[in-house]
């Protein structure tokens, strides 16, 4: 099983599982710049470290490595605590690549929207499978990924929030409590 502090240059020496985080998880490693200046309300320290195809970016939030909180901001000026750790984001990205529509969290809307993903994907159960072996990820069931997704962006704090720095406005949440 691969450290922690593995899992990015893991994903970026495998190139198979590089390109099944790219799609239909929307998210690469070469997209780590934001589209414009931003901080934390906090203050604390905010690096991009990937992004996806929308202009959106993934930060880890304060100091240390990829153990650290993983902040999702999209283009449009929403933002969301998504993950604590490296290892949290990929479970999400790998079970539940569609993480973005989720709104009420739900077991029956994760089944919905994953049909839609089959539809066009029918293999796409063997990808995850294989990415998470790749990884030496475990992968959890969809009721802990949503459970974990919802906890950690519904409860994040106000030190959390993105702000847009040119004219010190905050960032809408992406999901509501």
């Amino acid at each position: 099983m691969f450290a922690v502090q593995s899992l990015i240059a893991a994903i970026a020496n495998d190139t198979e599982t590089a390109r099944f985080l790219a799609w239909p998880g929307d998210f690469e490693l070469e997209r780590a710049e934001h589209v414009e200046e931003v901080h934390l309300a906090s203050g604390a320290a905010l690096e991009g470290f990937a992004g996806d195809g929308a202009g959106g970016t993934f930060f880890f939030c304060g100091e240390g490595g990829e153990d650290r909180p993983v902040l999702y901001a999209n283009s449009e000026g929403g933002a969301a605590l998504v993950a604590i750790g490296v290892r949290h984001l990929l479970q999400l990205l790998l079970v539940a690549p569609w993480w973005r529509d989720f709104r009420k969290f739900t077991e029956q809307e994760n089944a919905e929207l994953a049909a839609e993903y089959l539809e066009d994907m029918p293999d796409l159960p063997a990808q995850q499978r294989r990415a998470a072996g790749a990884l030496g990820l475990d992968l959890p069931s969809a009721a802990e990924v949503l459970s974990r997704l919802r906890e950690t962006a519904t409860g994040a704090g106000p030190e959390f929030d993105l702000v847009f720095t040119p004219e010190n406005t905050r960032y809408e949440r992406l999901f509501q409590a």
